[in-house]
């Protein structure tokens, strides 16, 4: 029986890279890019793994050292125009590589309000949301952006009832509850030329969250459906867009013991455990 080398890849992994822009042509305005950045290489490694020759490998201090060498000579207007810059250095830079990724992980801050548009050079970073981008330059290009952890609730429109029932069903149909989640969405693009790309992410992340929010939820299921059906009929660009969405249960205290009615006001938000959720639109052309 003979032994083989498997799938491999190597890279540097979550290298924070903190770009300031200083001239922006208002003195004394600056604009901060806070990035998460993993790169990977694949390809030819064979001998690096089997005979320790490391002729073909870029070290990963070296992907280090351009992750943040880009972010000067390249700048960083968006995350996915970014990260395609710096996959494309990395795959031509390694000889043996065949394709690098780069994953992108965007932390967002806001200008401290002070003055009509916010404190020249000063910022607060905003909520537990994280901007995504996933770029493989290889054979072809794909460009994925995402976010995680966009926290959304709704008191109601939403309902869950009908579901299958066996002996050990204990749930009650609902038909006004609390909708809750922490949602992860990522959508692909149809290719990966020039675009506003912080536009475009606004944008879809737009329809995501008005969709969530003017959907009378059937189940969490039926909402990431039709949120992702309202991506991909609004964005020609996208060809799927996947979701995962952790049920944040809320469930309604009983406060009769205290000679008190609870008409849907009090309820108690429990972590764990939670329904998970995940689910992926795809065009028919995908």
């Amino acid at each position: 029986m003979g032994i083989r080398l498997g799938p491999n890849q190597y890279g540097k992994a979550e290298n924070r890279v903190v770009r300031i822009r200083r001239d922006t042509g208002t003195p004394g305005r600056h604009e901060i890019r806070d990035l998460n950045v993993t790169t990977t290489l694949r390809g030819d490694f064979e001998d690096v793994h089997v005979t320790g020759d490391q002729a073909h490998g870029l070290p990963t201090d070296t992907q280090k050292n351009t992750a943040f060498a880009y972010a000067k000579l390249h700048g960083v207007s968006s995350p996915e125009d970014y990260a395609l810059a710096l996959a494309t250095r990395l795959r031509d830079a390694c000889t043996a590589a065949v394709e690098a990724s780069v994953h992108v992980q965007e932390l967002a801050w806001d200008r401290v309000p002070v003055g009509p548009d916010g404190h020249d050079h000063t910022f607060v970073r905003r909520g537990t949301e994280v901007r995504t981008t996933e770029v493989t330059v290889g054979a072809t290009t794909t460009v994925t952006s995402g976010l995680t952890d966009l926290v959304l609730l709704k008191t109601t429109g939403s309902e869950y009832a009908g579901f299958q029932r066996d002996e050990f069903t204990t749930l009650e149909d609902a038909h006004d509850r609390i909708l809750a989640t922490s949602l992860t969405a990522t959508w692909r693009h149809r290719d990966a030329g020039e675009r506003d790309w912080d536009a475009a992410y606004a944008a879809v992340r737009a329809v995501l969250v008005e969709t969530f929010a003017s959907t009378h939820s059937l189940a969490m299921q039926h909402s990431l459906f039709e949120m992702g059906r309202a991506a991909l009929e609004a964005h020609d660009d996208l060809v799927e867009v996947s979701l995962t969405a952790p049920n944040k249960h809320h469930f309604l205290v009983d406060l009769s013991p205290f000679g008190l009615d609870n008409e849907g006001e009090v309820y108690i938000a429990a972590d764990r455990p939670y329904g998970l959720i995940e689910a992926t639109v795809v065009r028919d052309d995908a």
